[in-house]
């Protein structure tokens, strides 16, 4: 399997990231806001098989001192193929800079990121914004 990565915003089908986000549970997100936020990330990461997206992640932070890796999606059938890790690990070294660098897993995915080096935090609190998180948070 020939995987391309690249951090090209101008050339993504947002059409397709939208569809991978429903593919993984995340439900549907608006192909405007979707490309919106992309490009007001400071570090993205695109996957491709034969120019086809099935992958990608961004970073949200303050340019300085705090960073989180989010939207790391993977389309079902390219998971456990190094895809993740590879986007997860560019993402994680673009922000070395940063003192505080945070992520937060989809329920059942912490295995994927402890493996990959991540610490788990006892201090962390989300303010549940749907009844799904009220769900995955209890």
């Amino acid at each position: 399997m020939d995987i391309r990565f690249n951090n090209d915003v101008a050339v993504v089908d947002w059409q397709r990231a939208s569809e991978l986000f429903f593919l993984v549970g995340w439900g549907h997100r608006s192909l405007g806001d979707i490309e919106a936020t992309f490009k007001k990330s400071t570090y993205v990461r695109f996957a491709y098989v034969n120019d086809i997206l099935i992958g990608f992640g961004r970073t949200v932070d303050d340019g300085k001192y705090y960073a989180s890796i989010v939207d790391l999606v993977v389309h079902p059938e390219f998971q456990g193929h190094g895809v993740g890790t590879s986007i997860l690990a560019y993402l994680k070294d673009s922000l070395e800079g940063y003192i505080f660098t945070t992520l937060t897993t989809a329920v059942g995915k912490e295995s994927f990121y402890e493996n990959q080096g991540w610490k788990k935090q006892s201090t962390s609190f989300i303010w549940p914004r749907s009844a799904r998180q009220e769900k995955d948070n209890t």
